[in-house]
């Protein structure tokens, strides 16, 4: 990997996401526990009731943090000319932000209501459908994107399938990363390796993915300082929507959502154990897993959630290998 001419600006606006995450984080720990105590689901692991009363909805820190960055650094590259890839800063720190809205009003239901249950699916799917068409709208009329994906080996043109393939791409990722915020840390984490995943792929390629997987890198951390297990705050369907979207808006960036297979791979885990549960349950009036999604599964098994998050970093990684092989040149 061979860094280019602006590693001293993916370096500056890490330090940026991490500082302002871990300082906005520990003014909200404290204002938050008296108004926004986390309804733990009555169906979920027995142990996690004593998690009752963290706060939640942690993630409008490190949305502050990345949104400060990115403007930050989209003015930076609009001043030096780089007209089209400040542009695309903009519409993806937009376009997390929409989404990290949806999660917002998710969670301010549950706080509402006082109870693990927001906003339905559909209500949810029909905001982020929105969103996602807004999104692949913007980045046609002004980042010119094609129905062309880019791969190692040359570029195939999939005409009508983009849109569907598009949308599936979105959704899939944004729900499959709330899904993944189920246990200390485990969330952040992933975030923070799919961050570093998409940093090596485009230094020296795509600064403007670049920085936002260093905003991604720093945020997570700034989070995870509090969120490691036992969590002192959790970032709620805010938090989750919204790293789900940062890391879903870099593929879109690199010419090809389909990438998104491999490096969220951990996102496709989580959301097919799901399904799948559904699905055998509907069928068979059995279940495949203890409990879905699978990290509550590998809890019940006797894993620890410190363990299940470091294995989920670790095969983040390990699923992320065939993304350089179809895409780094």
């Amino acid at each position: 990997m061979f860094l280019d001419k602006y590693f001293p600006l993916y370096l500056f606006v890490f330090l940026l996401s991490l500082i302002v995450t871990a300082v906005i984080e520990k003014r909200l720990i404290p204002a938050l526990r008296a108004k926004a105590a986390q309804p733990i689901y009555s169906e979920g692991p027995a142990w996690h009731l004593k998690k009752s009363g963290t706060p939640t909805m942690g993630g409008v820190a490190f949305i502050i943090a990345v949104g400060i960055s990115l403007l930050a650094s989209a003015a930076f590259l609009y001043f030096a000319k780089e007209y089209e890839e400040a542009l695309s800063i903009v519409i993806c720190a937009l376009f997390a932000t929409a989404n990290a809205l949806v999660g917002l009003a998710d969670d301010l239901t549950k706080l509402k209501r006082k109870q693990n249950a927001g906003l339905t699916p559909v209500q949810k799917l029909v905001f982020q459908a929105l969103i996602a068409l807004m999104f692949i709208l913007a980045r046609r009329i002004f980042l010119s994107d094609t129905t062309v994906l880019s791969f190692s080996f040359g570029k195939i043109d999939i005409g009508g399938f983009y849109l569907p393939i598009s949308i599936i791409a979105i959704l899939g990722t944004v729900n499959c990363a709330n899904l993944t915020d189920g246990i200390d840390g485990l969330a952040s984490g992933v975030a923070f390796s799919i961050g570093t995943v998409l940093f090596y792929i485009s230094a020296a390629l795509f600064s403007d993915v670049a920085i936002v997987a260093s905003c991604m890198m720093g945020a997570a951390i700034g989070f995870l300082i509090f969120n490691i297990h036992p969590a002192k705050i959790f970032m709620g369907d805010t938090g989750s929507l919204f790293f789900g979207a940062l890391a879903v808006s870099c593929v879109f960036s690199l010419g090809n959502p389909l990438i998104m297979l491999f490096v969220g791979g951990v996102y496709l885990i989580e959301g097919a154990s799901v399904i799948l549960q559904v699905i055998c349950f509907k069928l068979t009036k059995k279940r495949i897993f203890k409990m879905a999604p699978l990290h509550h599964h590998l809890e019940k098994s006797g894993m620890s959630e410190t363990k299940i998050c470091m294995l989920a970093i670790i095969f983040t990684f390990l699923l992320s290998i065939p993304a350089f092989i179809l895409y780094l040149p």
